[in-house]
């Protein structure tokens, strides 16, 4: 019996950045999730947003200035790619001209997906995505925990009469019973608000809500170790919204 080698990034010796697959990290692409520990999957999906567009090119980007990354974090020395088999399998095939839709279309993707243990990684896309990622999720694992890093708390009841939208995915999620509420944290929500008690919606749930604030000025260590074991060794959903970091960082 062989064992089947590990794929690895395409590193900066082998082809120079500028060149080779246009892949995540440069890894191997393949069609399915089907032998693989782990995935990148793009959502190219920004028809949810109420504002400006632009994410739909997000997946694209993410990979393009992947090519930078290197297989070893120097600080934790973790080598993900030495023990855990990945590769990048494209993007899900959207409609971008029927967002309701799209919410099916990516259930029934993922749970194609997950079937047989792979946890993706998806590269957005707007945030609605998070709600019908969490429904295959949760099908298959039952409800999971929440981390949630982001400048909104995305909990909105509608956007313009509309349910499904970029800021209600969370408050979706809660209603349709995918999430374990008192294993969820929001993590950076900021900035100025409809009405004094935005926030409030989340923590009557269960969820706990670290307001950017909290944040500043201090190390996150001792966070990050409440988070930990606020979500003890059962599933966990995290999401990461680009506009958790200062306008500054990332304008637009």
């Amino acid at each position: 019996m062989t064992t089947r080698p590990y794929n690895q990034p395409l590193g900066g010796n082998e082809m120079p950045r500028f060149g080779g697959p246009a892949t995540m990290m440069r890894l191997p692409t393949q069609p399915t999730a089907e032998g693989l520990d782990a995935c990148f999957v793009g959502i190219p999906m920004d028809i949810g947003t109420s504002n400006r567009p632009g994410t739909r090119f997000g997946p694209r980007q993410i990979r393009t200035e992947s090519c930078m990354i290197r297989p070893y974090n120097m600080a934790t020395r973790a080598a993900p790619f030495d023990s855990l088999q990945v590769a990048d399998i494209g993007d899900v095939a959207i409609d971008t001209f029927n967002l309701p839709k799209c919410v099916d279309i990516i259930t029934d993707a993922y749970r194609d997906i997950i079937k047989d243990g792979c946890k993706p990684l998806t590269l957005g896309g707007d945030h609605t995505l998070s709600y019908p990622i969490l429904r295959a999720i949760a099908e298959k694992y039952g409800p999971v925990g929440l981390i949630h890093v982001d400048a909104h708390a995305d909990i909105n009841e509608h956007m313009f009469g509309e349910p499904i939208a970029h800021g209600t995915p969370f408050r979706r999620a809660v209603e349709a019973g995918v999430l374990d509420t008192k294993r969820c944290i929001q993590i950076g929500v900021r900035g100025t608000g409809y009405a004094a008690d935005d926030f409030d919606w989340p923590r009557e749930q269960g969820f706990r809500v670290v307001q950017v604030e909290e944040c500043w000025h201090k190390s996150l260590t001792p966070l990050m170790e409440e988070v930990r074991a606020q979500m003890g060794d059962r599933p966990v959903y995290l999401t990461f919204d680009i506009d958790s970091l200062d306008p500054s960082i990332a304008p637009g």
